[in-house]
């Protein structure tokens, strides 16, 4: 009986032992990413776990005295602290609530020394989840030279007050780093990126260029950007 392509296709290749590198390099292909995956979600959730001490166990020397505490909480801790993250943001976007945060947040703004470790934290997650983001303007940045484009994203359209007339301000992400490169540059020098999303990329960018753009979203996302990103 003659066997069907797909049954072809799952014919098992007869193992050999000069094959024994390629066959470990397959292995760690498929495994590492999951591994990465498993491990980064372990050491989240423990990590966020353990800053709620609700139960403790202790920590003995070899002559049984107790040195210290353990928290395991076994995930109820990480349950808490996302919960209470979640309800926070929720009263922070009531009109009466807001008014509360708001003050708050002026409050911890005057407060000497405070002020420059609390704004710089909160201008930066608001660049990425805030009403007011900051990421959403993808461009090509040309900045070493004419044939040479970076990836970036026009963080200040106005660079007036810093003395520079018609000038923009392009944040330059690192491959596989959150950190990254602010450039002032003349409006022709920087092209905006109409054809994928900004997370898009931002992905491709951090990704050193090897992840995959959604091509289903092209279509869908080039007239809405089109509309948004204006670096004139």
């Amino acid at each position: 009986m003659n066997s069907t392509p797909a049954e072809k296709g799952f014919r098992l290749e007869r193992f050999r032992w000069k094959s024994i590198i390629k066959y470990l390099l397959q292995g760690l292909l498929v495994i590492a990413p999951i591994a990465v995956t498993i491990y980064a979600i372990y050491w989240i959730v423990s990590t966020v776990d353990s800053w709620l001490p609700i139960f403790r166990l202790p920590v003995k020397d070899y002559e049984g005295h107790t040195i210290g505490f353990e928290v395991k909480n076994y995930g109820l801790g990480f349950v808490i602290v996302i919960v209470s993250v979640i309800l926070i943001g929720y009263l922070s976007s009531l009109f009466i609530q807001s008014r509360i945060f708001s003050l708050f947040d002026k409050w911890l703004e005057k407060t000497p020394g405070v002020k420059y470790i609390y704004s710089s934290v909160r201008d930066f997650f608001e660049a990425f989840a805030g009403e007011k983001k900051k990421f959403d303007k993808p461009v090509l940045a040309n900045v070493d030279d004419t044939d040479v484009w970076r990836i970036g994203f026009i963080t200040q359209k106005d660079m007036t007050h810093w003395g520079l007339h018609n000038y923009l301000a392009v944040y330059v992400p690192m491959a596989y780093s959150i950190a990254g490169n602010v450039y002032i540059l003349p409006p022709n020098r920087v092209k905006p990126i109409t054809s994928i999303t900004s997370s898009d990329a931002m992905k491709f960018a951090i990704s050193g260029g090897v992840t995959h753009v959604d091509e289903d979203a092209l279509s869908q996302k080039k007239d809405q950007l089109t509309s948004t990103i204006d670096v004139v």
